[in-house]
């Protein structure tokens, strides 16, 4: 079934940037439309953005629009989100999976802590 790998959190000042990035050895999600999703400290796994299976659509949770960009690769297998001027309360763990119906397990995800 293979499996998710996400990429590219670290730590950094608000009003910065990172660019995330989530692969599928062994998992072929060139046919799913992906999701990003973020647990934030002492919360739950929240939908943060979605694209479509072609990429030709998005969608972002309201308090990301404008700032976060969803892309994705199927030739490479690989999504991505672009992230920019982050704020605190973006914080947490990040990963991706389909959406909305999550058919893979969920990998480890990557850290983002933003600091101001």
């Amino acid at each position: 079934q293979g499996h998710l790998v996400e990429s590219g959190g670290g730590l950094v000042q608000a009003g910065g940037s990172l660019r995330l990035s989530c692969r599928g050895p062994g998992f072929d999600f060139s046919n799913y439309q992906m999701g990003w999703f973020r647990r934030a400290p002492g919360k739950e796994r929240a939908f943060v953005a979605a694209i479509t299976s072609n990429g030709r659509s998005t969608y972002y949770e309201d308090s990301v629009k404008g700032r976060f960009t969803i892309s994705r690769d199927n030739g490479r297998l690989a999504v991505h989100l672009q992230m920019n001027n982050l704020k605190p309360e973006d914080t947490g763990v990040y990963y991706c999976n389909s959406y909305p119906s999550v058919v893979v397990e969920w990998g480890q995800g990557t850290p983002v802590t933003v600091y101001s």
